[in-house]
């Protein structure tokens, strides 16, 4: 299990370093000397989800004044192309540590560590469009209410065969029967057993690095799996499906197979989604706010409800990120089409599960697993807070099947971007300044994939047309 310290650095204390945050780092130094550590991975999540950053020796990460990055690493697309957005100058990032977040890297060869870093201006400011700082932002608008979300998410994923060549479809993996899966496995424990080395390793690692693991199943897809998280702080959860994702690839390779969260990685399988369970607790005295002193729903919950059904609609794009986002949208195929809620309802977009009045909770089953975990968690809060604040009224809980009622959802991310650039509430809650920027990065993504001729184009358009 990881060593937890206090939250280090805060943008009020830069760009010096105060004595207590001496003695933090005195801390770190001596935690690192314990675990024999000689290097360390400083990460920062991009805007993807995806960890970049620095390894450097652990003396030189002791004695550094935080990380140097440019700014410009939130605008570089999932491509690795840069989008036309905000200015051209590659200003510098001051990136300091997160010291509760320092953890062992289990898989690497020599003893080493890793942290998560915040990023913040010269002059102490934090980088409104880092993701870690968007959680942190909607965060600190609960706080200041003297609530407390408490979340748990659930990711799902696909086990694919090594992929060399994109052109070709995905497929399921071998496992050590022999065989690839051809039926329905859904919460099979033979099928799940197929892959008992890997998922071995997978709970060793996850183990090291704190990772709270509850249940792992085997979803309704050809190899196709999900973990499932224990409840807890929001930022601490988000951290860790961010370094779960890394894990599992990494699990995954060391068996030569792949394994990938894309929303829709093959055809005629089910989507993979990341599920927030969420509720919200007073600060003081830990009730859960979503059940009112008699045990039935609350007014609060209730409006977070109505904020999100009001508010997901137009944050869409931060919830299905990419084109290939749009195709897990799909009726019947265990995935949401419409914000609807209701009472232990899997149909719905928006699913109250069957529990005692203290752990009431919202499921939100929009976001697919392809989505930056903090963006994602950030949203769903977003929504949720609009909702409380605003008093918002949710519709009547439906009883029927949701996949009989109409589409509610964008089809594809050009509308959705659309509608997320013209939602007010929504931009104010998460930042201007990262809504721009995040838009830039998709609009740039779709420009590159609109490029891109599929093989449906050449199949039946080449001569027939």
């Amino acid at each position: 299990m990881k060593t937890r310290w206090p939250f280090f650095a805060v943008s009020a204390t830069l760009p010096g370093i105060t004595q207590r945050e001496r003695g933090m780092v005195e801390e770190i130094r001596m935690w690192l000397t314990e675990h024999s550590v000689t290097e360390v991975e400083g990460l920062v999540p991009d805007m993807a989800g995806t960890p970049r950053g620095k390894i450097v020796p652990a003396t030189k990460f002791c004695k550094e004044d935080g990380m140097r990055l440019p700014e410009s690493l939130f605008k570089q697309t999932v491509t690795g192309d840069y989008a036309e957005v905000g200015d051209d100058i590659e200003h510098d990032m001051v990136c300091r540590p997160d010291s509760e977040t320092l953890r062992i890297v289990p898989w690497a060869s020599d003893p080493t560590a890793q942290c998560i870093h915040d990023c913040f201006h010269h002059d102490g400011s934090p980088v409104e469009t880092a993701p870690r700082y968007v959680l942190r932002r909607v965060l600190a608008l609960y706080e200041a209410r003297g609530w407390k979300p408490v979340v748990a998410p659930e990711v799902e994923f696909f086990l694919v065969k090594r992929n060399l060549d994109p052109d070709y479809e995905l497929e399921p993996p071998i496992g050590r029967s022999g065989r690839p899966e051809t039926a329905r496995q859904t919460f099979s424990i033979d099928a799940v057993n197929e892959f008992d080395p890997l998922f071995e390793e997978m709970y060793d690692f996850c183990e090291t690095q704190g990772l709270e693991l509850d249940t792992l199943i085997h979803e309704g897809g050809a190899a196709q799996m999900e973990v499932n998280f224990l409840h807890g702080d929001a930022l601490d959860l988000a951290d860790q499906v961010f370094l779960f994702k890394r894990t599992m690839r990494e699990a995954a390779h060391r068996h030569e197979i792949y394994c990938t969260f894309m929303a829709k990685p093959m055809e005629g399988e089910p989507g993979s989604a990341l599920h927030i369970h969420q509720n919200v607790e007073d600060m003081e005295t830990g009730r859960n706010l979503f059940s009112a002193r008699n045990g039935r729903d609350s007014r609060l919950f209730k409006h977070h409800i109505g904020g999100l059904q009001r508010y997901l609609p137009e944050a869409i794009a931060l919830m299905a990120p990419y084109v290939n986002s749009y195709r897990r949208f799909t009726r019947y195929y265990a995935s949401p089409i419409n914000v609807h809620w209701g009472y232990d309802n899997r149909t719905v977009g928006l699913r109250v599960p069957v529990s005692e009045g203290r752990a009431r909770r919202i499921e939100n089953r929009v976001a697919g697993a392809d989505v930056n975990p903090y963006l994602a968690i950030a949203t769903s809060l977003a929504c949720g807070y609009l909702g409380m604040i605003q008093a918002l009224k949710p519709t009547p809980p439906l009883v029927e099947d949701a996949y009989t009622k109409p589409f509610a959802l964008p089809r594809d991310l050009f509308t959705a971007l659309s509608r997320l650039k013209e939602c007010e509430p929504l931009i104010d809650v998460l930042g201007d300044r990262f809504i721009e920027m995040f838009c830039g990065v998709k609009k740039s993504e779709y420009e590159t994939f609109f490029q891109v001729i599929s093989p449906w184009e050449r199949e039946f358009l080449l001569l027939n047309v």
